[in-house]
Order: C-alpha cells, then sequence, then structure tokens
C-alpha cells in the first residue's frame, strides 16, 4: 500500500476514532518494517502562542510514529494484540517553528516484542524512541526527544 493510502487510512482512522488526531492532518512520509516517518504540519490548529508547534501536537506526532509501527507489525502477525503506550516522557530541545517530521526507528524491535507477546501470552513493555526535527529549519537537528513505552497483550477470546 501507499504511503498517500496510508495516509488516508490513518485520517479515516482519526476521524471516526480520535477525532484529534485528524484535525491535526497527520501526514504518513514512510512506513516500513523497520521506521516510520509521519509529519504534521506547522499552522493556525497546531501552532501556540508563539507560533511554534504546540506540544500537545508533537505529544500526537510521537504517538503515530511509535503507534503506526506497533500496528503494522500486528496486522502482519494475524494475531488479536492490543497495544497502548504506558508512559510518555519527552525532552524539547528546540522550538518547532515548521512542519514537524516524527521518527522512530524501533521496527525490528517492536517485531521481536509481538512475537514474545503472543509466544507467552502475558504483557510485554518496551521502550520506544521517536526523534522530532523540522527538515526545513534545522535539518536533521532535533526538536524534540520522545520515550514511549509500548505495551502489547494478546487478547484472549473470552475479553473480547
Amino acid at each position: 500500500m501507499t504511503e498517500w493510502k496510508k495516509t488516508l487510512g490513518l485520517r479515516a482512522f482519526g476521524l471516526f476514532k480520535i477525532p484529534l488526531l485528524c484535525s491535526v492532518r497527520p501526514t504518513i512520509l514512510r512506513l516500513n518494517r523497520e521506521l516510520c516517518e509521519v509529519r504534521i504540519p506547522l499552522n493556525y490548529w497546531t501552532r501556540n502562542h508563539l507560533k511554534s508547534m504546540y506540544f500537545g501536537t508533537l505529544a500526537i506526532g510521537a504517538d503515530c510514529a511509535g503507534g503506526l509501527l506497533a500496528q503494522e507489525a500486528i496486522t502482519k502477525s494475524g494475531q488479536n494484540v492490543v497495544l497502548i503506550f504506558k508512559d510518555f516522557h519527552a525532552d524539547f530541545l528546540k522550538r518547532a517553528e515548521h512542519d514537524v517530521h516524527f521518527t522512530c526507528k524501533d521496527g525490528i524491535k517492536i517485531e521481536k516484542q509481538v512475537k514474545e507477546t503472543i509466544k507467552s501470552g502475558e504483557r510485554t513493555n518496551q521502550a520506544l524512541t521517536i526523534w522530532a526535527t523540522t527538515p526545513r529549519v534545522t535539518g536533521d537537528e532535533p526538536v524534540a526527544k520522545f520515550q514511549l513505552t509500548l505495551s502489547l497483550k494478546l487478547k484472549s477470546a473470552k475479553s473480547k
């Protein structure tokens, strides 16, 4: 599936399940087995009073980058695994004064976690790192670093 189709799917999911997600208009730039890169535009709806990206919008972008990688691995497994982020830590390094790209490169680690969750039947937790950059302003230099703990659990037949 091409990235624009994945983007439409993400926005439709946001529209029906998480309207706030849809409102920030995320675009999937890259999504494969190893990494996910999502862009959120800086605009009237996503900026703060200083005309930089609002920290709540930055949190949404980090959630998307890690969550999409996990959802892809879960879908490929064919099992009913439920994901949630257990905790969230952010280091804001610079003001995000343009469109922000959120990148998570923990895809292989997530695949292993999904397999372990299915094998053990127990909840598993793993820290993911997501970097936020503003390529048009700061290049590859990060404006924020996020640590999210991905928590996975195999959904049993009786809890459906």
